[in-house]
């Protein structure tokens, strides 16, 4: 047992899995470590996969059932981790441990499973003996794909936009536009996040690298700032970072107004402790619509 959190063995845990991964209780039969298939089998330790049928007596074995889905079939994907300790001293001949062979025969191993968690470090975790032909090993884990699933584990939103005319007021004609997004870590950033497999860990920061305005009068005005929230001190003065002039009324559009549109783009540098990096690219936007009038000049 492991110290300090809760190990389940596989007489106890197949109503957890039922519960973990309802549509993924059986997987097809998969290779002992050591032929060239992961050493989870099924349970493959870079993240994908479903769970093994328990008590087939091979690390990640399947059994006979014959349910696909996060596998070669498709569906929803299981992120199982596994890690294997030489099992010292080895169970006597004739083990139900062996799985049929003799000692000398390869070896028996301690696996320790945990889902979407590290198994050293998880909360709940499968332990059980299986026995391997070659030592089992970790297959190679895609950073990449840990960098993606840092990406989703935030909340990246669309711009929550700031304008002059404020929305149900209204502007006028040759004045300065003022546009700006409320700066936090959900709207414009830093936004930090991790995942970790295979002892690889890959941490992702996000950040708003340019918002581009669609005006609503067939401008559009790009801004790698957040914009300056106008204030009655400005006056007249134009946005010093990210403003506009319209040079028509809103009554020229079919609505009467200008439909504006805020598309954030959000950069993401993620770097691994094995020490690969990369970068990607997520899109958000948001709109509002504005009523610009002309001034009425009296005679």
């Amino acid at each position: 047992m492991l110290s300090g959190r809760r190990v389940l063995s596989w007489s106890v845990t197949l109503a957890a899995l039922a519960l973990i991964t309802p549509s993924q209780a059986h997987a097809a039969d998969s290779p002992k470590p050591g032929t060239g298939v992961g050493p989870c089998g099924k349970w493959t330790c870079a993240g994908v996969g479903v769970p093994g049928k328990p008590g087939s007596g091979k690390p990640g074995g399947g059994g006979d059932g014959g349910g696909d889905a996060g596998g070669e079939g498709g569906g929803e994907k299981s992120r199982w981790q596994c890690v294997y300790k030489l099992a010292d001293p080895q169970p006597p001949a004739g083990s139900l441990d062996w799985d049929g062979h003799k000692p000398g025969d390869g070896a028996v191993y301690e696996e320790i499973c945990a889902f979407d968690e590290h198994p050293d470090t998880a909360a709940f975790a499968i332990r059980r003996m299986v026995w391997a032909a070659a030592p089992p090993t970790a297959p190679a884990v895609d950073p990449a794909v840990l960098a993606q699933e840092a990406v989703d584990k935030m909340l990246l939103r669309a711009p929550k936009i700031g304008i002059t005319p404020k929305p149900g007021g209204k502007g006028v004609v040759g004045m300065p536009v003022y546009m700006w997004t409320e700066k936090g870590p959900e709207t414009y950033g830093p936004n930090v996040a991790s995942a970790s497999a295979g002892g690889i860990t890959v941490t992702a920061t996000a950040k708003v690298s340019k918002i581009v305005w669609n005006m609503g009068d067939g401008e559009t005005v790009t801004c790698t700032t957040a914009g300056t929230p106008y204030k009655a001190e400005y006056g007249k003065k134009p946005s010093p970072d990210c403003g506009h002039r319209y040079n028509v009324p809103s009554s020229t559009t079919g609505s009467g107004e200008f439909h504006v549109t805020a598309t954030s783009t959000w950069t993401i540098d993620w770097v691994a402790t094995s020490g690969p990096t990369g970068q990607l690219t997520e899109v958000r936007d948001s709109a509002v619509d504005i009523t610009v009038a002309e001034v009425q000049v009296l005679n």
